[in-house]
């Protein structure tokens, strides 16, 4: 197998993020994991899955937890291309498969049931208010991040493959 990276027509964006979590699938302490994908047209160049830090209530806490980790490695990419030497004239895509998540992190009036969370954890409301990121929905059948958070059937880990530009 081998990373191909080709430009991708569906995304017009020098590179799109996908988040995801697994609630409490932990067995032993019931902690969520999350996963993320970093891709450059056709192909990934960071991904992640870690076991999150906190114990989550809900699986709307557990998708926003891993967008906000997500959203920390775009706000990084973002430093280190403009470093290089890239101009960013508009927000980067962050795609979540939760609806209540996206809704949490667009609009702060939904914190009623999530005020317990650290405070840390709404800085990815001031980076989507600030326009640096736009954070939209992506259905669970067409999210790559999946992969990085819960074992999938044999059929499923080759179209994940595909969807990170991996072939043979």
């Amino acid at each position: 197998m081998k990373l191909t990276y080709a430009p991708d027509p569906h995304a017009p964006e020098l590179f799109t993020t996908f988040s995801d979590a697994d609630h409490g699938g932990d067995e032993d302490n019931r902690r969520s994991t999350s996963g993320m994908v970093v891709k450059m047209g056709t192909g990934a160049i960071s991904w992640a899955s870690r076991l999150q830090t906190i114990v989550t209530l809900s699986t709307t806490e557990a998708e926003y937890i891993s967008a906000v980790q997500s959203g920390q490695e775009i706000i990084w990419l973002r430093n280190l291309l403009s470093e290089f030497g890239y101009e960013f004239t508009g927000p980067s895509t962050l795609y979540v498969d939760n609806q209540s998540a996206l809704a949490v992190a667009r609009n702060p009036e939904h914190h009623g049931r999530m005020k317990h969370l650290d405070l840390r954890h709404y800085w990815l409301r001031d980076v989507v208010e600030a326009g640096d990121i736009d954070i939209k929905y992506l259905p669970t059948k067409s999210m790559p991040a999946d992969i990085m958070t819960k074992a999938l059937g044999r059929l499923k880990v080759v179209e994940m493959r595909g969807m990170l530009g991996l072939y043979d």
